[in-house]
């Protein structure tokens, strides 16, 4: 598969792993935009947001470039959980996690920008269960700063593993990007390309 320039619309950590696991070679240049939300359905949102981001930085290139944006959310019970803004709203998060089932969805869009530029966008959906936890599990999880970046204030892949009862889905989309759809999205996208 012939890969254009790639460039990640992205400042997170986990996401630029996971691309460089999966072998893609990708510069990143974070979108700045200001996050506008006009949807509700939690897949929505995130395809929303993932497309604002792709959309921020294709329009600042020059030349032909391959622009992948993602965005990441927690749902419970229909409540949107993203980043938590402080250590109380982390707890708040948590505490309401614990002993349940959520979904964890991340939108991601794939940006073409070349003369007639295009555009695809998806997302995904785990469920994971998480076992109860006590208050003190909970403050000193939050005392780790491990939440304060994450959507639904937890890391999957850090010290919250073990809490992690099961999940149904996609792990990595957990993570923040399900590596292996975007891989089969991106052959059938540039497969016209």
């Amino acid at each position: 598969m012939h890969l254009p320039n790639i460039i990640l619309a992205s400042a997170s950590p986990r996401r630029k792993e996971l691309l460089e696991q999966a072998g893609f070679s990708f510069t990143v240049i974070p979108s700045q935009k200001e996050e506008i939300i006009t949807r509700t359905i939690p897949n929505e949102i995130v395809e929303e947001l993932s497309f604002q981001k792709a959309q921020d930085i294709a329009l600042k290139q020059t030349k032909p470039a391959l622009i992948i944006g993602a965005d990441t959310i927690v749902s419970l019970n229909g409540t949107i959980m993203g980043k938590p803004s402080s250590e109380t709203q982390a707890f708040q998060m948590l505490h309401s996690l614990q002993g349940q089932t959520h979904q964890v969805y991340t939108g991601v869009t794939i940006f073409l920008q070349q003369d007639s530029p295009r555009f695809l966008t998806f997302s995904e959906c785990t469920e994971v269960t998480m076992y109860p936890m006590t208050e003190e599990e909970i403050h000193s999880y939050i005392s780790t700063k491990e939440p304060m970046d994450k959507a639904g204030a937890y890391g999957i892949q850090g010290r919250c593993a073990i809490y992690i009862q099961k999940i149904h889905g996609d792990y990595n989309n957990v993570v923040g990007l399900p590596i292996a759809r975007l891989y089969q999205e991106l052959k059938q996208f540039l497969s016209f390309y």
